[in-house]
């Protein structure tokens, strides 16, 4: 008997598909469906993420040193414990790593992205609303099932205080501007390998060993040569603001990573709102208790912070940048162009 053949093209991967008309269709449309299947599944898994996290500044010393925190996070990557690296097995969301100041004698620390930002374990959990009370309590709960170790109790029993605070619940205190890029198996592979075996002792230094610096470290894993300092605008300090400004400028040159951008909200609440990330310059361009003294005890120095700013300081997010929820691949935004990532004022 004579069978016609029809062609198809499944819309998602191009794959052309020849359905049989007569009694073997049916056999074909399932085979074809199946292999459809495989290469959606190969190719979910072949491609993960790694996102450069600027968080705002808040506080007091937020006030002072308004160039707010630098972290990374890897979608594929999760945490044996805060200083151990392993593959994600299905259902986890990932790890965020970064350097902190006096955390225990360590260089990095990385923690599951739930409890990063929201100091709970399970997404469904996350609060709406917080006061500081609520802060405590749901940092501390976490600190106690999974910190122990690394945050022991103070003398009475009870939380200690210091920076550990910064590992979990960091969306109470601060909105977090992500930019996102694409990364395969081999690469967080290797980016594991290398964390693991590196000597893991803190060396911190808010000059030249910050946090932006490590952010830099990670992220030159990745691609190299992405990051680099800003000796006009920053006076060659790495800041979270300049490790922003040169993946915009590297996404622009590299489409195929599939650069986009998105943002994380400040928990609603009583907590103080957290304030917009500056880089040096533009903290002394925008603050007037540092430039007019400087304009009035030195007018030239004061003309080359304003200038080095204006050249090359700026820094314009993308507008209308999703908010990002936690294994929602539609929070993702278009790629940015090269008019979306231009530099100008804030």
């Amino acid at each position: 008997m004579h069978s016609a053949y029809r062609a198809a093209a499944h819309p998602q991967t191009g794959i052309k598909i020849v359905m049989k008309t007569g009694a073997t269709r049916i056999v074909s449309i399932l085979r074809a469906a199946v292999l459809v299947l495989v290469v959606l599944s190969a190719r979910c898994q072949a491609v993960g993420s790694i996102a450069f996290l600027m968080e705002e500044p808040y506080g007091t010393f937020g006030a002072v040193n308004p160039t707010g925190h630098a972290a990374v996070y890897l979608s594929r990557v999760c945490a044996a414990s805060p200083t151990s690296l392993r593959p994600c097995h299905e259902g986890e969301f990932g790890v965020v790593i970064s350097r902190y100041h006096k955390m225990d004698g360590y260089d990095w620390l990385a923690v599951p992205l739930v409890p990063y930002l929201y100091a709970v374990e399970d997404p469904s959990d996350t609060p709406r609303y917080v006061d500081r009370q609520a802060v405590a309590l749901l940092r501390d709960t976490y600190r106690r099932s999974h910190l122990l170790n690394l945050v022991p109790d103070n003398q009475f029993g009870l939380a200690p205080g210091g920076d550990w605070t910064q590992l979990v619940g960091s969306s109470f205190d601060r909105t977090i501007h992500g930019f996102q890029m694409d990364t395969t198996q081999e690469q967080d592979a290797r980016f594991i390998a290398r964390f693991n075996d590196r000597r893991n002792v803190s060396h911190f230094n808010l000059f030249f060993h910050n946090c932006a610096d490590f952010s830099r470290a990670v992220l030159d894993t990745y691609m190299p040569g992405a990051v680099h300092r800003n000796f006009i605008a920053d006076a060659g300090l790495m800041t979270p603001k300049q490790v922003a400004r040169s993946l915009l400028h590297y996404g622009k040159r590299h489409p195929e990573l599939h650069m986009t951008a998105f943002v994380i909200p400040q928990v609603k609440g009583s907590i103080p709102r957290s304030h917009s990330v500056d880089g040096v310059a533009e903290s002394l361009f925008k603050s007037k208790k540092y430039i007019i003294p400087l304009a009035v005890l030195s007018p030239e120095v004061t003309g080359g912070v304003v200038a080095a700013y204006l050249v090359d300081g700026r820094l314009k997010l993308p507008k209308d940048a999703p908010v990002f929820n936690i294994g929602k691949d539609e929070t993702l935004s278009p790629p940015i162009t090269e008019a979306a990532a231009s530099a100008g004022s804030n």
